[in-house]
């Protein structure tokens, strides 16, 4: 038997989510209501109150009601059901979470899942789901079901929708993973440009007995590799496209944004970092570039996709960055530096070859780090460099064995 967190605007909603915990019950599972309304009194006693959602982080939730300032209310629920929910993960508590909501609802049952493991059983149902949802989903596994009807009362429609969702998250729950003999997680981040050196020391690792998950480094692609790293699955992260900096310094299309390499901190995860692609910033067709970076050196990679080198100042930063995140790292890291080229593009006679701007970003990196550096005169896309990465990586982590 499992226990399911349901949780809902109760002062609003109260029939819906009682409904829905019927239909759990029903299933020989156990439904836990949370109540994360802010309106009026929940029409139905939950078993986790408002109140007690709210002090997860402190907030005078009370004299924010009294306020009647419906939007500083959600903001405020959507900050506590987090911490909340993922208390009530830690514990054992629940087994799984579902919602149902509108707009108010879905901000914060979404905000309250994105806060939960990757794998942990998450639905929401909700009038949004037909929409763009990236930002109720961000980088986690959250199943959002179209309620197809507004959250509004009972009736035939919602009543078949609330039932297979009940039957969902009871599916979701029921089922059992088979980790028996699974192989210990390394995560890789890869561009186009540094894929060679990604495959060969994915083979080196494999061999080594680790299963490699491979992350594009596209803004997104960034962000679900370290929402994984902070889980808590992983063992090591081999982080040679750190391209993405590059478009956070510059100000162009695929940034993961300023928390990019944190969750190796966060997990304590062993790490092999290196500045690959970070020659490049990414834009979309030519004519979306803007004009104030006219005169640049540009590279159309295709129609859809414009290059444009990075200069020694943003290099200089770029690296800085890098040392900096892996320094704050407690568990073993390291930095290698391609210096023949980070990119397939960006050695001698390539389009992005700048000796200047190279040097400013190694210069950068080994002034401001504190972990180990290792130079090779390699290309990024070398067997060399890419066993050294692999090689090195398998050694960190043994290092950070207890």
């Amino acid at each position: 038997m499992a226990t399911i967190a349901i949780l809902g605007t109760l002062d609003s909603k109260a029939e819906e989510h009682s409904f829905l915990a019927e239909r759990i019950r029903e299933r020989g599972h156990n439904a836990a209501l949370i109540d994360v309304g802010t309106g009026g009194e929940p029409q139905i006693t939950p078993d986790y109150s408002r109140y007690e959602v709210a002090a997860a982080t402190g907030v005078d939730l009370k004299s924010l009601i009294e306020r009647h300032d419906r939007g500083a209310c959600v903001v405020a629920m959507s900050e506590a059901a987090p911490i909340f929910l993922a208390q009530l993960v830690e514990a054992g508590t629940i087994d799984g979470v579902v919602s149902l909501g509108g707009g108010g609802g879905t901000a914060i049952g979404t905000a309250a899942m994105r806060a939960l493991p990757i794998g942990f059983p998450k639905l929401m149902v909700s009038t949004l789901a037909s929409g763009n949802t990236a930002h109720y989903v961000g980088t986690k596994d959250i199943v959002m079901m179209p309620s197809i009807v507004d959250v509004s009362g009972l009736n035939r429609i919602s009543r078949t929708i609330f039932t297979r969702a009940a039957g969902a998250i009871c599916g979701m729950v029921e089922t059992k993973i088979d980790e028996e003999g699974g192989k210990p997680l390394i995560v890789a981040s890869m561009f186009g440009n540094t894929t060679t050196c990604v495959n060969e020391a994915k083979a080196i690792l494999e061999e080594a007995g680790y299963e490699v998950l491979v992350f594009h480094a596209t803004g997104s692609g960034g962000q679900a590799m370290e929402s994984l790293i902070e889980s808590g699955m992983v063992s090591g992260v081999l982080d040679v496209t750190t391209t993405e900096w590059a478009d956070e310094v510059v100000g162009a299309t695929l940034s993961a944004g300023p928390t990019r390499m944190d969750a190796m901190t966060k997990a304590k995860v062993p790490a092999v970092v290196a500045p690959g692609c970070v020659d490049m910033a990414n834009f979309g067709s030519r004519k979306t570039v803007p004009p104030k970076f006219e005169g640049r050196n540009f590279y159309i990679h295709n129609p859809q996709v414009t290059l444009m080198r990075t200069n020694a100042r943003e290099c200089a930063e770029i690296g800085k960055v890098i040392a900096i995140k892996a320094n704050v790292n407690t568990a073993p890291v390291a930095i290698l530096n391609p210096l023949k080229a980070v990119s397939e593009i960006n050695g001698e006679g390539q389009a992005f070859y700048d000796q200047e701007a190279d040097t400013a970003l190694f210069k950068a990196i080994r002034t401001n780090a504190q972990v180990e550096v290792i130079d090779l005169e390699e290309t990024i896309n070398s067997f060399v460099f890419a066993r050294a990465c692999a090689e090195k990586l398998l050694e960190l982590i043994q290092r950070g064995k207890p």
